[in-house]
């Protein structure tokens, strides 16, 4: 079985920076044709606006998918770029702190807004585009396509301060398991990433400012280390290829063992 993507088209959300960018850049790097989407422009362009105007499998994309019609307007530049569309991942997220005593806190509505709709709302509109495709093609076997969004394992633990972004990742587990059921009869599987503590840009700087971070977090990880960005990608990879064709609905955890250990008190990091 095969773990290739190359030749395909992916759309990778909130790949302007952080796990978004590595996997976007990993797809390419494996072969892809990949839309590069995000509503930061600026750091869109300084990533790989060179790219883009030299390499045929990169194009980008900005806007707000938070906006319906922006949603459109990305399966709309894919398709020009490329002319299908194989792939979705949903890496776009925002994490806030939240205070669940305080009835004017709207952070859960916020990170709902932010991490929740838009990945339906593009999921509903690339699976249709998929089914077309494979109606076209003539496509009656295998997989019509892949669509992949980025959780986390703070969706299974009890962090007060991060009420807002628990409650969005368990929706967006849960949204992963209805539509894998939904769109299995049109052959779209659907899967999720849930992953622990990442080396991203946001967590670099955060070491920096608490240098116990780095501690507290390989004490709470039974393989004792921070993940790579490379290794979420690497897992992402998997799913979008036919190495996964059986599985769908699936929450796969990339955490170091992490969620395995007694959630009481440990880090929210």
């Amino acid at each position: 079985m095969s773990f290739s993507i190359a030749g395909k088209t992916a759309i990778v959300t909130g790949a302007a920076n952080g796990v978004g960018l590595a996997i976007a850049r990993h797809f390419t790097s494996r072969g892809a044709n990949v839309m590069f989407a995000d509503m930061d422009e600026t750091r869109l362009v300084d990533e790989i606006g060179q790219e883009a105007e030299k390499e045929e499998n990169v194009s980008y994309f900005a806007g707000d998918l938070r906006e319906r019609l922006t949603i459109a307007n990305l399966l709309s530049a894919t398709l020009d770029a490329f002319e299908r569309v194989d792939i979705l991942v949903n890496a776009s997220r925002q994490m806030m702190p939240s205070d669940p005593l305080n009835p004017d806190d709207d952070a859960v509505e916020q990170l709902l807004q932010q991490n929740l709709f838009p990945s339906l709302r593009l999921s509903q509109c690339v699976a249709k585009r998929m089914i077309k495709q494979a109606e076209a093609d003539g496509q009656e076997e295998g997989s019509v396509g892949a669509i992949i969004n980025l959780s986390s394992i703070a969706a299974r633990r009890a962090h007060p301060e991060l009420l807002a972004y628990s409650v969005s990742c368990a929706a967006l587990d849960q949204m992963t398991r209805s539509l894998a059921v939904a769109l299995a009869p049109e052959r779209i599987r659907v899967n999720a990433v849930a992953f622990g503590s990442v080396l991203s840009a946001s967590l670099k700087s955060t070491l920096k400012e608490h240098s116990d971070y780095r501690a507290d977090i390989k004490d709470h990880t039974p393989l004792s280390r921070i993940a790579k960005a490379s290794e979420v990608a690497e897992a992402v990879q998997f799913l979008a290829s036919e190495g996964s064709s059986f599985m769908t609905g699936q929450i796969m955890t990339v955490d170091g063992g992490r969620t395995l250990l007694d959630p009481v008190n440990s880090p929210a990091h």
